[in-house]
């Protein structure tokens, strides 16, 4: 029986052997066997052979978008919402060097993805040749891997050690880069079934000692917190987060990347801190005496002046990347792992300590509980509301209330970047999409269409700002001829608003470029939404009045189709609170 066993697990490992195709063939073969159901691309001369085989396939939607940037957007929203790799390709040259944006988008935020560009022939490579970049090289800096296809025979190898690579570990964006000539032609392919990288290895998995230890240093705690961020999500450990909230009893603050990896509405939870967030949660974090930072990289935005980072506070710091402990911020306690397993382990431990799960009433921290909830009573995230002009922050909460915070939001970024991650409460992990590390403009509706197709079923709003929305707003055009119903949200302040509020602040009032209006008539608002949309055709309404926002939101969702609303919104809204970059917690302006 043993035998019969082993050899039937070794006949199971062995590669598959195809039958003879062309590279662009193999290729889409390799993405069929990954279980690529999408593929966001724009045709040009260096990836026609792939376009040619695309067509060929049952199980490969092809979706092309308008603007190269907006398919790499669309595959990172489809990446970050199922956790699998999103999938993009363009052209070589111009093409390719539209994806940087989104490239850079994905390494910084650890996005699974796998770009694919079309290259010159190999023997016109390096001399300069029509629509010719060296995108192998220029992208070195913003990809966990990438390869330069050299031979027919190495496509499904290479392919498989791409997903593996940009879904394991720390994921991130990898580059396939395919000469012409390959993709033409002809081989019988050798497909892989096992991937097997030398010096790359993901199974990392904490020390029982330094689990221990951290146990230990909860226990001599009066003032504990845990900072967690897009990790936890990546790492799917959401589940293993709430446990061990609970079985601690220590109260939580999220990064931006981490909204929605503990619920919002858990007593537990102060929301999320950095600049423009919780007076209460970046108090907390800088006066606990003991911080569990748990997925996080110790992003400016969130330490502000990093030598006074949780100062006086003992730093425990949990990650699967190597290369980020130590290297913002020194910690006392480093332990590399596997969120997922360090969090399980722990809550093993705590069981087997006899600490329960407690979802309300707890009692291990009276003092600091109660310090909390003098800062929540003193400083809540709020706004002044107003009888007739819209407030952004009120079209958010509006939103949450008419979707009972079902959808799924993507951003833009600006000001209605902070003010959804403020104002719309987030119970469940990848439902909210959005570019943090990177801070890429034109990301919401690219991104809300991936979301989209990676749940069709699903209400998914962009909530943008004009001047984001318009960085992208070809990908309309995608969204109505694909039947891909994103519904966005712009919140129209004619302005730059948050380059405008840090003219408000820091420059006096001076403008520096930040209008985006017709200065020769005032009264117009410009551009004119409405008619842009009616050009894709795609519904907009705009809504000035507060009393006519509810009746049209509720158009906007109950549509099947692409749909969008242009709220008009006052420019002199600040997203507040606010620490001034490179400023403490204590420099924070709430008024």
């Amino acid at each position: 029986m043993k035998t019969k066993k082993s050899s039937s697990s070794k006949a199971a490992s062995l590669p598959d052997r195809g039958k003879a195709m062309n590279g662009a063939e193999i290729l889409v073969a390799c993405l069929e066997r990954e279980g690529v159901d999408v593929i966001f691309a724009y045709p040009g001369g260096a990836s026609m052979p792939i376009h040619q085989a695309l067509t060929k396939t049952k199980k490969i939607r092809t979706v092309l978008p308008r603007h190269e940037q907006g398919g790499v957007f669309a595959a990172e929203g489809y990446a970050r919402a199922t956790g699998k790799a999103g999938v993009c390709m363009a052209t070589s040259g111009p093409g390719a060097t539209n994806l940087v944006t989104g490239i850079a988008d994905a390494f910084m935020d650890s996005i699974p993805m796998v770009a694919i560009t079309g290259q010159v022939p190999q023997e016109m490579i390096g001399r300069g040749a029509f629509q010719e970049t060296d995108f192998f090289g220029m992208t070195l800096p913003i990809v966990k891997h990438s390869y330069l296809v050299w031979d027919i025979n190495e496509i499904p190898r290479i392919v498989k050690e791409a997903f593996h690579i940009a879904q394991s570990g720390r994921p991130g964006p990898v580059l396939i880069d395919i000469p012409k000539n390959i993709q033409n032609q002809t081989a019988q392919p050798i497909f892989p079934k096992t991937v097997n990288l030398r010096g790359y290895s993901t199974d990392q998995k904490a020390d029982d000692v330094a689990l221990h230890e951290l146990l230990g240093l909860i226990k001599q705690a009066k003032a504990p917190m845990i900072y967690c961020g897009g990790g936890v999500i990546t790492g799917g450990a959401s589940a293993e987060m709430l446990e061990f909230a609970e079985r601690t009893q220590i109260p939580v603050a999220t990064t931006l990347m981490g909204i929605g990896c503990f619920p919002e509405s858990h007593p537990l939870s102060l929301k999320w801190l950095g600049m423009h967030g919780t007076v209460y949660a970046n108090n907390a974090v800088n006066e606990a005496d003991l911080l569990l930072a748990i997925g996080v990289r110790f992003d400016d935005r969130v330490t502000g002046k990093v030598e006074k980072f949780c100062e006086h506070g003992t730093i425990v710091h949990i990650d699967i990347d190597n290369s980020e402990i130590n290297k913002n911020k020194s910690v006392r306690l480093p332990i590399l792992s596997d969120l997922k397993y360090a969090l399980g382990r722990l809550n093993k431990m705590l069981d087997q300590a006899g600490a329960k799960r407690a979802s309300k009433n707890f009692t291990k921290f009276p003092d600091w509980y109660r310090q909390i909830a003098k800062w929540k009573a003193a400083h809540p995230l709020s706004f002044k509301d107003t009888e007739d002009a819209i407030q952004p922050q009120y079209v958010i909460q509006l939103l949450h209330k008419m979707t009972k915070g079902d959808a799924i939001i993507t951003t833009g970024v600006g000001q209605h970047q902070m003010w959804a991650g403020q104002f719309y409460d987030f119970e469940k992990p990848r439902t909210f999409i959005t570019s943090a590390g990177l801070g890429a403009m034109g990301f919401g509706y690219p991104a809300a269409m991936g979301v989209k197709v990676a749940f069709p079923n699903k209400q998914v709003v962009d909530i943008d700002g004009d001047g984001s929305f318009l960085m992208n707003v070809q990908e309309l055009a995608t969204a109505h001829i694909e039947g891909i119903a994103a519904k966005a949200i712009v919140l129209n302040n004619q302005h730059l608003g948050m380059v405008v509020q840090w003219e408000d602040r820091f420059h006096g009032g001076n403008r520096g470029h930040t209008f985006l209006g017709d200065p020769k008539d005032l009264e117009r608002v410009y551009p004119d939404y409405v008619d842009i949309c009616k050009g894709f055709g795609v519904t907009c309404e705009r809504v000035v009045h507060k009393k006519d926002l509810p009746a049209a939101m509720k158009r906007m969702l109950d549509s099947k189709e692409v749909y969008v609303l242009d709220v008009m919104v006052p420019y002199t809204e600040h997203v507040l609170p606010m620490i001034p970059s490179g400023r403490t917690y204590k420099d924070i302006i709430t008024e």
